[in-house]
């Protein structure tokens, strides 16, 4: 299981003002904290970067592999933010990963970066038709970004697909339906696909102390659908990686000898398939 830290985001005030201002400190301090806690990559991400994004990631990328010795997931739309990234990524920690290509026109030429750099992308299931309706759809944009992969020169195992995680808060029915969508990039090749997730997008608009719980209880369901990698926050998933023995006996119904946090567990579940309707109150209910 690859962990990509996410923490290093331009929608982070700390993180952005960093940014602006050319301030390593903070960057450095987080990446090192990511990297401490179990990360296995580290995400920079610019956001649109529209102007500067080539200073912007090149300045990223050398501030973060000077302190931690591993390779940088490159988070932007802007491809030529990507290219100096690239350019200047220290591949001895690894090779990088360009986010995202996606069934969008637009965003074919990451394709051609990722072949020419020899780098590892995220192929997210999404075009320009909007948001997929459930597995099938997600399933067959995979299936198209999968081509186009190969007619560009991108081995398949160097493509990660993502299933495109969306607020539980607001689209409760498409837990489920990323859930099944793991299972099916899992069948779609031989050998099997690579998959990851954008996690925290699942609790993003829930209370603060709503995130982790959701977060981790869901890594984990994705996790036993085959998921082989997570955007997340490392620091949460080690937590739900020791708490996975628990949350599997209660998965399929077993007491844990422990009546609240078996309660969160069930709770949480059940939102996730769909059993019960989410409000924020969920587990007061």
């Amino acid at each position: 299981m690859l962990i990509i830290g996410e923490k290093l985001s331009i929608i982070a005030k700390r993180v952005r003002e960093a940014m602006l201002k050319r301030d390593k400190a903070p960057i450095q301090e987080i990446a090192k904290e990511q990297w401490m806690a179990g990360a296995g990559m580290i995400d920079a991400n610019i956001g649109p970067a529209e102007d500067g994004g080539e200073a912007l990631m090149e300045w990223m990328v050398t501030t973060i592999q000077e302190v931690v010795p591993l390779p940088v997931c490159l988070d932007t739309t802007n491809y030529k933010a990507i290219e100096a990234g690239l350019k200047v990524h220290n591949n001895q920690w690894g090779r990088p990963l360009i986010n995202s290509t996606s069934n969008d026109p637009e965003r074919f030429p990451m394709l051609e970066l990722a072949a020419r750099y020899n780098c590892q992308i995220i192929g997210l299931t999404v075009g320009k038709g909007g948001l997929p309706a459930d597995a099938e759809e997600r399933a067959a944009i995979a299936a198209e970004i999968m081509a186009r992969a190969m007619e560009y020169g991108v081995p398949l195992e160097d493509l990660y697909l993502d299933p495109l995680v969306l607020q539980i808060a607001t689209s409760q029915d498409h837990a489920q339906k990323v859930i099944e969508a793991i299972k099916m990039f899992k069948e779609m090749n031989d050998p099997p696909m690579k998959t990851v997730v954008g996690l925290s997008n699942i609790s993003n608009g829930c209370p603060k102390q709503l995130r982790p719980v959701i977060n981790k209880y869901y890594f984990l369901m994705l996790l036993d659908a085959g998921l082989d990698a997570a955007i997340a926050d490392p620091k949460e998933m080690a937590e739900a990686m020791e708490e996975r023995p628990l949350f599997e006996k209660v998965l399929f119904g077993d007491n844990i000898g422990d009546p609240k946090k078996e309660m969160v567990m069930k709770k949480t579940i059940d939102i996730i398939l769909g059993k019960t309707l989410y409000a924020h109150s969920y587990l007061e209910m």
